[in-house]
């Protein structure tokens, strides 16, 4: 599919999100013999992507700079990625990975916070948000989203999924947080799942995460895509980036991916250099923010947020490609007593 076609399936689903439409879904029905039988095959090779709990990692980071200034508060929210599920240890889960850079790039402490909860939809969000938006420490700095595969898995209709996700990014925008969504990984680079699932997992997870890009822009918030940094780079390396069910992420896997998202997180909070104008030479720029949303969609850490309000076609974004840099090693693991995840 061009970026051209996607941006137009984007825009259609993202415009059934906002209206009411619930008729576009991510599998054309005379496909749904096969891929159904793919799909139990593929579950049995890996485990239906079960695996422990992840482990809880709430708490506080960058504890050499307590009592400079109150912390950072970070809010995880999402499904099993975002959670961390498939490694064993707290330091290893995305929310740490992000706690921790993001106090050595602040040199402030961070708070985190996981609602997170393995296996969610995106209808999950609702109460996933009720319960960041009633923690009696008041409203976090910034929030960061990452779900959509089980939306894919579940055939769950596209338009509902980006419905639940923008409600979700404007109420935690109303309530003055900042909020960057992690949007759907690509889901054919699984290792066993066979041709034509493959195919078709891709396809519905770039236009699921190219629709989830125009609603998350449209309430505020800023995307990152994952698809393609969880494409090449696990397709490369599938034995060091999937963790031992073969479905969810390894310790490097999401050390990967938070290398992705770490720059767009501090970003929003101002501790990121900003370019003046958008690097020509990596192709960033303005651009109406479904060809933002369906560009984004096919490379690893590329951003997408809001831009000039109107435009001759549609809303604008700007598209940004910023340069992964590795975690800070400071300070993985927080100093407080842990408390339970939601």
């Amino acid at each position: 599919m061009t970026s051209l076609s996607r941006a137009r399936v984007a825009r259609r689903i993202a415009a059934g999100a906002a209206y009411g439409g619930g008729g576009i879904g991510l599998l054309g029905a005379a496909t749904v013999g096969v891929v159904l039988a793919e799909v139990q095959l593929a579950k049995r090779q890996v485990g239906n992507g079960h695996s422990p709990h992840p482990p809880s990692a709430d708490g506080l980071y960058g504890y050499v700079y307590a009592g400079s200034e109150e912390p950072l508060r970070l809010t995880m929210l999402g499904d099993s990625t975002a959670a961390g599920q498939g490694v064993h240890r707290a330091r290893q889960t995305p929310g740490a990975l992000l706690a921790s850079g993001l106090a050595a790039v602040a040199e402030r402490p961070v708070r985190l916070r996981n609602v997170a909860l393995p296996g969610a939809q995106s209808d999950d969000l609702d109460r996933q948000v009720a319960v960041v938006l009633g923690e009696p420490d008041g409203i976090p700095d910034v929030c960061v989203i990452m779900v959509g595969a089980n939306d894919v898995t579940h055939r769950m209709p596209a338009t509902r999924s980006v419905r639940h996700l923008s409600a979700a990014v404007r109420r935690l925008r109303t309530a003055g947080a900042e909020v960057v969504v992690g949007t759907c990984p690509d889901l054919g680079t699984i290792e066993p799942v066979q041709q034509p699932l493959r195919w078709l997992a891709r396809r519905a997870s770039r236009q699921l995460a190219a629709a989830q890009t125009i609603g998350t822009v449209e309430q505020g918030g800023r995307t990152v895509s994952l698809g393609d940094l969880l494409g090449p780079e696990f397709a490369a390396n599938p034995r060091e980036l999937f963790g031992p069910d073969n479905y969810h992420p390894s310790a490097e896997g999401y050390a990967t991916a938070a290398m992705a998202v770490l720059p767009t997180v501090c970003a929003t909070l101002g501790l990121w250099p900003e370019e003046e104008r958008p690097d020509v030479s990596r192709r960033e720029g303005f651009l109406p923010v479904a060809r933002a949303a369906a560009e984004a969609a096919s490379e690893a850490g590329t951003e997408v947020t809001a831009a000039m309000p109107t435009g001759p076609r549609a809303p604008w974004a700007l598209l940004k490609r910023r340069r992964r840099h590795r975690v800070p090693a400071t300070d993985p693991s927080p100093t407080t007593t842990r408390e339970p995840s939601a």
